[in-house]
């Protein structure tokens, strides 16, 4: 069976569109970073989260807040698993594969379903050498962040609309490949932190023959450009056992433009978001282990969106540093 396309909107729209990991250790290890990132002088990394999303409504494609129908009740749940490790002195690498749990009631009508999702590949180069956290500005060199350039590819290894589904609350994944071009710029002056995250992605075009289970005349589709900026700031206390507290404050602006089918503009598949978040983390001494618990937040409120669900997202996680 398939759902309306509003319905469908809630399914889809947030697979692989939401925000990016935020389990990573910092440049000092500090857990302050918005994406899986190797702390400097670690061999490796080990990071596990699971995010709680639930749904409340979505935005039209004029940017108007619509409420879901009465009744309705729309979740996933994601597990997260993700390792990075250190290639060479400014080179990194990781990969982070979720599963995916969906569980929806919408106008009556009940799914619950689950499935592999989209894994992620990244490649990072550190363009620094010594650890950029401090104490006390002395000089203009002190204000330099650490800056991290990189590469990710989307790897379509979820369930998606164009595989043998009936229901477009079945899905787990987008079906088309993304490669991401990324930019970390991450500074702690202590005990203030501040990140920027920007990236920009392609997604590679592919062919259509099915759509939710049935044979269509083959054609041609492309989603559009996507582009994610996210700003952090943050604040870091220490215990007396010098284990960290940090407490972080995010805002995330993600859109997506027009794709194409068959070269032609496709302005179903545009889409927006805003999302506020706030970030805590709590550290060992050694920086060894991280745990975090983080909320993000989309307002119900015309303008915030376009051809986008509405969502809450809690995540819970814990990484683990190798030297």
């Amino acid at each position: 069976m398939l759902f309306p396309k509003k319905m469908a909107l809630a399914a889809a729209g947030v697979i692989c569109l939401s925000m990016p990991p935020v389990w990573a250790a910092s440049c000092c290890g500090g857990g302050s970073a918005t994406s899986l990132i190797l702390p400097k002088f670690s061999s490796a990394m080990m990071d596990i989260s699971l995010d709680i999303e639930s749904y409340n409504g979505f935005w039209d494609s004029n940017g108007d807040y619509r409420k879901d129908p009465p009744g309705s009740d729309l979740n996933q749940y994601r597990l997260n698993l993700g390792y990075a490790m250190r290639l060479a002195s400014r080179w990194q690498a990781a990969i982070v594969v979720p599963y995916v749990w969906n569980s929806n009631q919408y106008a009556g009508l009940s799914s619950s379903t689950n499935g592999l999702g989209d894994m992620t590949l990244g490649l990072t180069y550190e363009a620094f050498d010594g650890i950029k956290c401090i104490w006390k500005v002395r000089n203009w060199q002190d204000l330099i962040p650490a800056a991290y350039f990189g590469l990710a590819l989307t790897v379509p290894t979820g369930i998606s609309p164009y595989d043998d589904v009936t229901n477009s609350f079945d899905i787990t994944g987008r079906g088309f490949y993304r490669l991401d071009a990324n930019m970390l710029l991450d500074k702690t002056i202590y005990p203030w932190n501040a990140s920027l995250l920007l990236s920009y992605g392609v997604h590679l075009d592919r062919d259509v023959n099915r759509e939710y289970g049935k044979f269509v005349e083959p054609y041609k589709k492309a989603l559009g450009d996507r582009m994610l900026g996210t700003a952090t700031f943050g604040y870091t206390h220490f215990l007396d056992n010098m284990d960290t507290m940090t407490f972080t404050l995010s805002y995330s602006h993600l859109q997506q433009d027009e794709g194409s089918i068959n070269s032609r503009p496709d302005f179903s598949t545009e889409m927006e978001k805003d999302s506020i978040g706030a970030i805590v983390a709590y550290s060992t001494m050694s920086r060894d282990w991280v745990y975090k618990l983080s909320f993000i937040h989309s307002r119900p409120k015309d303008g915030d969106g376009l051809n986008f669900p509405v969502t809450d997202i809690v995540t819970l996680g814990v990484s683990h540093v190798f030297r």
